[in-house]
């Protein structure tokens, strides 16, 4: 089942909308667990919680910036991962002499996420732009893959979930681009969110 708000495959929470009971004494997603489409769960839960399952969506459905004026500046943290297979040759290539035709790929894709994390704004419509404290981005080569972690931490009224993504995933893109003339058969794999702290919602860990 996918929670619309709260994580994926039942992790997370699930929206306050989706957990509201109705005349039976069951909520929207036990009503519908396993059988409905989302856009027809989503249909299902009142109108003056809708904003709480997709807050970047308005009441008749059109694209919004959320208005975060009246939050709390917390301190605010997001770690985000991908996987880039690159396959045997690449990669020992890689161990061999750090880098391919076109330069050190670990530092470049490193430094690439960590200026992607702070353009986030400039590439995620809705996002607000933050103002990011620290950015860290590590990446490491594990047999013929290349895992990136990236770590965003700053005080401010939203979540940094977005530029922990965006850096990792830049990162991931930079690998296949440095990479791409020894094989075009690499793989992005797995960009997902590890973790988040801070805010009205808290903590959150896969």
């Amino acid at each position: 089942m996918l929670y619309v708000a709260g994580g994926l495959e039942g992790r997370g929470r699930p929206s306050k909308g989706l957990q509201r009971k109705d005349a039976t004494g069951r909520s929207v997603l036990e009503r519908h667990r396993g059988e409905a489409p989302v856009e027809y769960i989503i249909s299902q839960v009142p109108s003056d919680l809708r904003n709480d399952v997709l807050s970047h969506v308005s009441a008749d459905g059109a694209a919004r910036m959320v208005d975060v004026s009246r939050k709390a500046v917390t301190e605010r943290t997001a770690r985000a991962e991908a996987q880039v297979v690159v396959g045997p040759v690449i990669a020992a290539l890689l161990r061999k002499t750090g880098g391919v035709a076109k330069g050190n790929v670990v530092e470049t894709a490193r430094i690439a996420g960590i200026m992607a994390a702070k353009r986030t704004a400039d590439l995620i419509p809705m996002c607000h732009p933050l103002t990011l404290d620290h950015v860290e981005v590590r990446v490491e080569l594990r047999g013929v893959r290349m895992r990136i972690e990236s770590a965003v931490r700053c005080r401010e009224r939203t979540g940094a979930e977005m530029e922990a993504l965006t850096a990792a995933a830049v990162a991931a893109l930079t690998i296949y681009d440095m990479c791409k003339s020894a094989g075009k058969g690499i793989e992005i794999r797995s960009v997902r969110l590890l973790e988040k702290s801070g805010g009205k919602s808290g903590g959150w860990r896969r």
